[in-house]
């Protein structure tokens, strides 16, 4: 859903602000007040932030009994991917603050995983007594998918392999449907699936530690969609310009950065660098659509 996604990139927008202007250096044992600061400041961005979104996008909404929604078919599946993209980062987010209060590695990582599910199973709930959707199990195992991607990392290699990011490029899909796709660039940004992009970036040399590969060199694999203006159909007929479109997948390759894998010396610097990694940087990529590969240049 839509609105999931919009909630939880602001969750992680919001935290990750606090810990630029607090974070310096992690804690080597339990530092209560950095506990309970940072417990407190979760916890009052997650309540506040149902609270707006009731009021934004629930409230004049009709209400019905708890009921299930199969949503699995629509948008290519690009909305399940945003929700895995989402979950991954909400736990990667909260494990490092929680680590950065003095929490050992394998409890921030458990509590970061506890907060991700947690968050994210109150926007279903809300989905769930609402007439116009309804709990979605396509959602919540996107949710789970994304959440346990990080929490394996963490607790097999303490360190991230395979970072998920995210581009996106404004489309002319948009001016077509904007009620749907969105009217200007914010809100294109999350309801137009044709340009956003969802990556898997593979560290390389953390996988061959013994190579000469640059640290922070990855290569990096994307799923895009083309052409999708309705989420349920394949098709869709434009009356204004007189034309049918056909929706298709676009799989990706290109390199990419892991501004984590930066050698640099100064934390504060390093911590702020590394907020990248929630971005693809464009570099040129290899575009497969409908059978067809071509080379893009520039891609973001």
């Amino acid at each position: 859903m839509l609105r999931n996604l919009f909630v939880t990139l602001s969750l992680i927008l919001t935290c990750s602000a606090y810990s630029q202007r607090s974070f310096i250096t992690p804690s080597d044992t339990l530092n209560k007040p950095r506990l309970i600061g940072m417990s407190a400041s979760i916890g009052t961005v997650w309540s506040g932030s149902m609270i707006g979104l009731w009021q934004i996008w629930y409230k004049d909404v009709e209400k019905t009994g708890w009921h299930t929604f199969d949503d699995s078919k629509n948008w290519l599946q690009m909305d399940k991917v945003g929700h895995f993209y989402t979950a991954y980062k909400l736990n990667s987010l909260c494990s490092s603050m929680y680590r950065w209060t003095g929490v050992n590695r394998k409890k921030s990582v458990l509590i970061g995983t506890g907060i991700s599910l947690g968050y994210q199973a109150t926007l279903e709930m809300f989905d769930a007594y609402s007439d116009e959707w309804g709990f979605s199990w396509a959602d919540v195992t996107s949710n789970i998918a994304g959440t346990a991607t990080y929490l394996v990392q963490d607790l097999v290699w303490e360190e991230e392999r395979i970072i998920p990011k995210f581009s996106y490029h404004p489309t002319e899909f948009a001016e077509i449907r904007p009620e749907v796709l969105g009217s200007n660039f914010a809100e294109s940004l999350l309801k137009d699936y044709n340009g956003q992009s969802y990556w898997l970036s593979f560290n390389l040399s953390k996988f061959a530690p013994e190579s000469k590969i640059p640290k922070w060199l990855c290569v990096s694999f994307g799923y895009s969609a083309h052409a999708k203006l309705v989420g349920s159909e394949e098709m869709y007929y434009d009356p204004v310009g007189n034309f049918t479109y056909r929706s298709s997948r676009e799989y990706l390759f290109s390199l990419d950065i892991d501004f984590s894998a930066l050698n640099i010396k100064r934390p504060w610097v390093k911590t702020m660098v590394k907020q990248l990694n929630y971005l693809k940087i464009p570099f040129p990529t290899l575009v497969s659509r409908d059978g067809t590969v071509y080379l893009k240049p520039f891609y973001f």
